[in-house]
């Protein structure tokens, strides 16, 4: 009898799989969207929505896809998808930065040196064309396999001649206007990718340099020492960890207000910062030493500032002299307080040679090696000549002490070896010009919303003290700076007409023809030099920094793609940290440069991705994630769920056990939905539904008011872009109020009433508007998934006309749809559950001792007794006890009142029902006497007879 009664049980049935099989099915779904257009499909049921545009951030063409692309694309998925979810229009168009150093060096290591010293520019160009657009589609299978929405098929690439034509447009605007000019000034250089780097091209390591310290001879000495007694040669007391900008030397810098002082040591009277001396003494090894004193015993000392204008040889060019001057970049944390400065060597050093009016030496070349300027070390790499100017100062007596000291020091981006400072010829966008700096700051401040709000402090503090920005590289693969020189003079020419012809030309053709063509088959006629009049103009052979050309996106993409839905400025720029000396900071000021407004209303930054330690991945520790194998093991959706469980803002980790960990929160979250079709396969919400508040259960009532504060929350969560606290949120509302509370107390009158049961059909309503909730919430995250859900409704909903094909065409969820609607006096079983769940807190714990002691073996024979104070009584003696005995799965419940909550367990009296295993009473249906009344009257509703 008992595998009879089994079968007149309504036990769960559903299509839907327990297992997700994702690695398999997912390919499938996304060639599904494609037949469906479902990207498309979102766009114009939103159509008339308000516009939200999130601009793509540009990722280099070079290699597939990796963890931190896989991070970052999720991440911006989610954003598109939850506002179109609740109907805003979010065009997203694809993009990838396809020119610059990372493509061109791809390209020179495929070739070998050999080769690549012989190819000419034009093919170099066609061989970085052919590796990025390899590239690009390699990377945009990858993006496509992450499920994440976009117009794949019109990405934005920036070596099309649209795109390229949008970089002239911006430069003419920002040339004209004066904030893009031409210098000779230091910039970081690197002599293995010879080409000029900018701020956001460098990376930093630790590198170990010699520390010296050397005697500049003065050609005076002080008056003041001299009057103290000083005799013989004076000295000033340099520190540097560059040896071999020596040659370059032309000046000594001194702190303006600090105290110098002349120690007698070794035979020598050196000058030097007072606060320094003690130090120094230690490093150079002095075992006496003394200050000269005036007549009151006191060192006597001079202000930096006291010093300006006195010469001294140069220590490596004895033709020159240098001048002492001063400037706040000075130090007193290390060294002697006389800076060594050659202003063709530095951005400081320059800055107050500018002050001062101290020429600018430059004795070294492209190569990083010294030219005959440098006297006696021409011909050293700057690598080799080190150890060389060192040894050479030892032997003329001028070297004071030597250390190896362990710094951080600017590397290239691309080679990862350290670069030099070196003043070349080079376009700059001026930072103080038509106050730009000033501008962007304000923006920053005023005009931008910074997710998360500190990072309005971490790029306007780089704003504020960013030198002007380089813009010329000095490479073939990108576009060229779009000005002429004249032949004759070497003047730039470069006009409103001259301007207007290059646009022309690369919308029509692109950068390559200033390549190939002659400037005379594109200029209009009588463009001459200003300067000498001469018509024979030559292109500029630099290209732009990569930097610029992706910065200035929002022309080439958002102004020119209006037609598209693009609009200027973008509701959200969403990058890596590192982009606010990046990205962030390029698109803002050459959006302000050109049109005096920010490119974005919002900015969103996430974190790097590391291992399960904290450590950056890397090669050489074999700690990477491949996203690709990622998703051959366990799925995009696990991938996703991942995403969305980090707090982005920060650096987030990744390992095979984080994953493991939530692939196993993924499958929960699958069985519920599992649990939830499986529950509704013969509901239908037309007909089936309970429409009247008052016909739910009270712990119905609870879960459709717990439903509504999820959805409160989620929806709060996505608007702030806190995506771990959609994810914590949902999965906390699954794992303890759903399914340790709801789903568990309501499987009895799921599975034991008869199938049209009042009570039965007010559960199904309320897991209906459950799952009608968590599949909408859930798509954008769990995109593949939800979409599997949507298409294992119940079957009535699945084939009613007009339901959307994909869950996300449904829509989001509102309150206000629910059904039935929540009374405005609804929240008040919220309140009450809110006591009565603690109630159940200290049942739960008693049961639990209760089956330890063997006292019953199942919570449903048990009978509970509650003692709890008059508060909480209050709160439970609004409902029958036939709540408690549901909520708890226990056979009886009474209460008492008592000081304290406390629960007590005894077994129950009442019989085991053979069909539903509740004790309770047995026979009140006359035509069922073995099982207990509510089950006799199921077995008649569903015309089962005893015996059959």
């Amino acid at each position: 009898m008992a595998n009879t009664y089994k079968e007149t049980m309504n036990l769960p049935k559903t299509d839907f799989a327990m297992r997700a099989n994702l690695p398999e099915s997912e390919p499938k779904r996304l060639a599904k969207w494609e037949e469906e257009h479902i990207y498309e499909q979102v766009l114009e049921k939103n159509k008339d929505g308000k516009p939200f545009i999130l601009h793509d951030g540009p990722p280099y063409a070079n290699g597939p896809i990796h963890i931190g692309h896989a991070f970052n694309k999720i991440l911006k998925d989610f954003v598109n998808k939850s506002h179109a979810q609740r109907g805003f229009f979010t065009p997203y168009v694809p993009g990838w930065d396809c020119h610059g150093q990372p493509i061109e060096h791809m390209v020179e290591k495929t070739l070998g040196p050999d080769k690549m010293a012989k190819i000419d520019q034009p093919t170099l160009r066609r061989l970085c064309r052919e590796w990025a657009e390899k590239y690009v589609d390699v990377q945009r299978e990858g993006f496509k396999r992450l499920g994440v929405n976009a117009d794949w098929e019109h990405p934005y690439l920036t070596f099309t001649p649209n795109y390229e034509a949008g970089n002239v447009e911006v430069f003419k605007r920002m040339y004209l206007d004066g904030s893009v000019y031409r210098g000779r000034k230091p910039i970081h250089w690197c002599k293995r990718c010879h080409t000029a780097l900018a701020e956001a091209e460098i990376e930093y390591s630790d590198e170990t340099s010699p520390s010296i310290f050397v005697k500049f001879k003065m050609d005076i000495m002080p008056g003041m020492f001299e009057t103290a007694g000083a005799a013989g040669d004076a000295y000033v007391l340099i520190w540097t960890t560059t040896p071999w900008t020596l040659p370059a030397n032309t000046a000594v810098s001194l702190a303006p207000d600090a105290d110098y002082v002349m120690v007698q040591a070794d035979g020598s009277n050196m000058i030097m910062a007072r606060e320094l001396v003690e130090q120094v003494a230690e490093i150079a090894g002095w075992e006496s030493y003394d200050l000269v004193r005036g007549e009151d015993g006191e060192p006597v000392a001079l202000k930096g500032r006291e010093f300006t204008g006195l010469t001294y040889t140069c220590p490596v060019r004895q033709d020159l002299k240098g001048t002492i001057i001063y400037g706040d970049h000075v130090t007193l944390d290390s060294g002697t307080g006389a800076v060594h400065t050659a202003p063709g060597h530095g951005q400081d050093d320059y800055l107050v040679a500018l002050e001062f009016d101290v020429p600018l030496l430059m004795p070294v070349d492209d190569n990083g090696v010294l030219t005959d300027e440098a006297g006696p070390f021409a011909g050293l790499d700057v690598d080799e000549a080190n150890p060389v100017i060192i040894e050479w100062l030892r032997e003329r007596g001028t070297l004071v002490a030597q250390k190896e000291i362990l710094h951080s020091y600017p590397h290239c981006w691309r080679c990862h070896e350290p670069v030099i400072f070196r003043a070349t010829d080079q376009w700059f966008v001026s930072m103080d010009k038509n106050s730009l700096r000033e501008n962007a700051l304000k923006a920053i401040e005023n005009d931008v919303e910074w997710i998360p709000a500190w990072a309005s402090n971490r790029i306007g503090s780089m704003v504020a003290d960013r030198p002007d920005w380089c813009i010329s590289r000095q490479r073939s693969w990108g576009v060229p700076i779009p000005v002429f020189k004249c032949a004759k003079c070497g003047s730039t020419v470069a006009n409103e007409q001259t301007f207007d012809a290059v646009i022309d030309l690369f919308y029509r053709e692109g950068a390559d023809a200033w390549f190939t063509r002659e400037p005379s088959e594109y200029l209009p006629r009588g463009v001459k030099c200003e300067t000498c009049g001469c018509t024979e103009l030559t292109p500029e052979k630099d290209i732009l920094d990569v930097w610029w050309e992706s910065g200035v996106s929002h022309t080439s993409v958002l102004k020119h793609r209006e037609a598209e839905g693009l609009r200027f400025p973008a509701d959200m720029y969403l990058e890596g940290s590192d982009q606010h000396r990046g990205w962030f900071q390029s698109s803002l000021l050459t959006s302000m440069g050109a049109y005096g407004v920010p490119p974005y209303k919002a900015v969103m930054h996430c974190g790097f991705t590391v291992d399960g330690e904290g450590r950056k991945m890397s090669k050489s520790l074999g700690n990477g994630v491949d996203p690709a194998e990622v998703m051959a093991k366990s799925g995009a959706d696990v991938l996703r769920l991942w995403v969305a469980s980090v707090d982005y803002s920060q650096d987030v980790s990744i390992s095979d056990e984080i994953l493991q960990r939530t692939s196993e929160a993924y499958r929960r979250i699958r069985n519920t939905f599992r649990f939830l079709l499986g529950s509704l396969d013969d509901f239908d919400d037309q007909k089936d539904a309970v429409s009247d508040w008052n016909a739910l259960e009270p712990l119905d009532q609870w879960a459709m008011v717990r439903t509504k504060h999820l959805l409160d929350d989620v929806s709060a969560a996505y608007d702030a872009y806190k995506f771990h606290y959609v994810y914590r949120a949902v999965y906390d509302y699954i794992v303890n109020d759903l399914s340790a509370v709801y789903m568990d107390a309501t499987k009895d009158r799921l599975y034991s009433e008869a199938p049209d049961s009042p009570r039965r059909r007010a559960v199904q309503t309320v897991l209906m508007n459950i799952l009608e909730v968590l599949v909408r919430v859930l798509a954008p995250v769990l995109s593949f998934t939800t979409d599997e859900v949507w298409e294992h409704y119940p079957q009535a909903m699945r084939e009613r006309a007009g339901r959307p094909t994909n869950v996300q065409l449904a829509g989001w969820p509102k309150a206000s749809d629910f059904a039935p609607a929540i009374p405005a006096d609804g929240e008040r079983v919220s309140e009450d559950f809110g006591v009565i769940m603690g109630v159940r807190e200290v049942v739960t714990k008693a049961l639990e001792d209760a089956r330890g002691q063997k006292v019953v073996n199942k919570s449903q024979e048990a009978a509970v007794v509650v003692t709890a104070p008059r508060a909480v009584l209050d709160a439970v003696e609004r409902y029958d006890a036939a709540v408690f005995e549901e909520l708890f799965i226990v056979a009886s419940v009474s209460f008492a009142e008592g000081e304290e909550l406390a629960a007590t367990v005894s077994k129950t009296e009442a019989e085991k029902c053979p069909r539903c295993w509740n004790h309770r009473a047995l026979g009140g249906n006359a035509n069922h006497g073995s099982v207990c009344e509510r089950c006799g009257d199921a077995l008649d509703a569903i015309g089962f007879a005893e015996g059959e």
